[in-house]
């Protein structure tokens, strides 16, 4: 059972979350098919390529440098709608972390939320609109709720929450991208984006579970 990460172990962690999106890039390209353009696995896979590069060189001091570097990573070699989503979601998490020393049940609640509040302000979309934010949205709120826990178990939670509300996208009708021309036949299928945010967070679980 793991209280805390240190910055070091956070950049490892991050690791682990940057093989696990590139080996999925098959999959997420599929779902990305399924509803619209299908390069959303390509540029996730793109990203991340770039984050391996970034982690592997750094020496962090602190939990934020960790994933604010892994969101400029991200939004300079991603370009695009996802580049800016995902980029977003770890400068505006790791910004919410500043003097943070280790990463606890409680960071993980102050980065999902701003990492949440950032992505709505730069997207303009809301829980059930069909995007990444129906499986962020449910981590977050899921996320305030286990501050009081260790880590390894908060994540747990948080991952179970994500996964939740990526399947309940599928009932939703899509309200932005191409998805939105679809309409009802976009009914059955996860958001791509919703897909990515799960395998990330359940990787951090298991992370830290190990």
């Amino acid at each position: 059972m793991i209280a805390e990460l240190k910055p070091n172990q956070v950049r490892l962690m991050m690791l682990k979350v940057a093989d696990a999106i590139i080996d999925a890039e098959a999959m997420l390209s599929q779902a990305d098919r399924d509803l619209g353009d299908g390069d959303h696995g390509l540029g996730m896979k793109r990203g991340m390529e770039a984050v391996k590069v970034q982690l592997e060189k750094l020496d962090p001091s602190s939990v934020e440098q960790v994933f604010v570097t892994v969101g400029t990573a991200m939004m300079s070699s991603m370009g695009g709608a996802s580049g800016a989503i995902f980029g977003t979601v770890y400068r505006a998490g790791g910004k919410a972390l500043a003097g943070k020393s280790h990463l606890t049940a409680e960071g993980m609640a102050l980065f999902l939320q701003a990492a949440l509040e950032g992505v709505m302000k730069r997207g303009g979309a809301k829980p059930g609109d069909k995007t990444m934010i129906d499986a962020l949205h449910p981590a977050a709120v899921k996320a305030q709720e286990c501050v009081a826990m260790p880590l390894s178990e908060s994540l747990s939670a948080i991952a179970n929450a994500a996964e939740d509300g990526k399947e309940a996208s599928k009932a939703m009708i899509a309200q932005f991208g191409r998805a939105k021309t679809l309409g009802e036949a976009c009914i059955g299928f996860p958001d791509a984006g919703a897909c990515s945010v799960t395998i990330m967070l359940s990787t951090m679980r298991d992370y830290a579970s190990a």
